[in-house]
């Protein structure tokens, strides 16, 4: 397995980030070296069951073994002005916040319970989009790492989550393009450090949007 330096996901770009360009060129450097197919292949087979049981701690990526399941850990994350209560899958599990979605900018406010759907825990490389591009093929100790990997999760707004599915980037990029850099940067981080394989149009969007990034 590649591993690639990858930061954490913040919840919205800030203006003008030192860390953008040089972490953009960072993952140009890296694109070139990753596998690409000319188009996505589609197998029938993908199950979210196989990555796993949803948001289990029992993983060994960052936050893995901490006693908060990992939707947690990513409210925690990227959510402010948090309050917390003990819950039975977490001590400590957030049961309010706020936060400006990523993909799209819009302020959400969270509340467990009836406003908890507002808020959803997106992994930026899909995991049916994984599945097709090589992690059929994994163990499931590996695919419930990228399943709970921070690197590769981020809370954003119910309808932006929605509207991506599990489309790669050749078909969708968030609609902030403020955070364009930040997506794609962590899209190549992920997918580099799993090992995974690219479609050839996702490549092109992401190289464009890297090198744009890094000027």
């Amino acid at each position: 397995m590649v591993v690639v330096a990858v930061a954490t996901v913040p919840s919205a770009a800030p203006p003008q980030d030192p860390t953008i360009a040089p972490r953009a060129r960072q993952a140009a450097d890296i694109l070139p070296g990753i596998p690409v197919v000319a188009q996505r292949p589609s197998r029938p087979d993908y199950r979210r069951a196989a990555f796993g049981a949803a948001w289990t701690d029992a993983v060994a990526v960052a936050g893995g073994a901490n006693g908060c399941d990992t939707r947690n850990d990513i409210l925690a994350r990227d959510l402010t002005d948090t309050r917390t209560a003990a819950v039975a899958s977490c001590p400590r599990a957030v049961t309010a916040g706020e936060f400006r979605s990523p993909y799209t900018g819009e302020f959400v406010v969270f509340r467990r319970g009836g406003r908890a759907g507002s808020v959803q825990i997106d992994h930026i490389v899909p995991l049916a989009f994984a599945w097709d591009m090589g992690a059929w093929a994994w163990t499931p100790t590996k695919r419930m790492d990228l399943a709970n990997d921070p690197a590769n999760l981020v809370a954003v707004d119910a309808s932006s989550n929605l509207a991506k599915s599990d489309l790669e980037p050749g078909r969708w990029m968030p609609p902030n393009r403020g955070f364009h850099c930040h997506y794609a940067i962590q899209f190549v981080a992920v997918v580099a450090t799993y090992g995974l394989e690219l479609d050839d149009h996702s490549r092109q969007v992401l190289s464009r949007t890297l090198r744009r990034c890094a000027s």
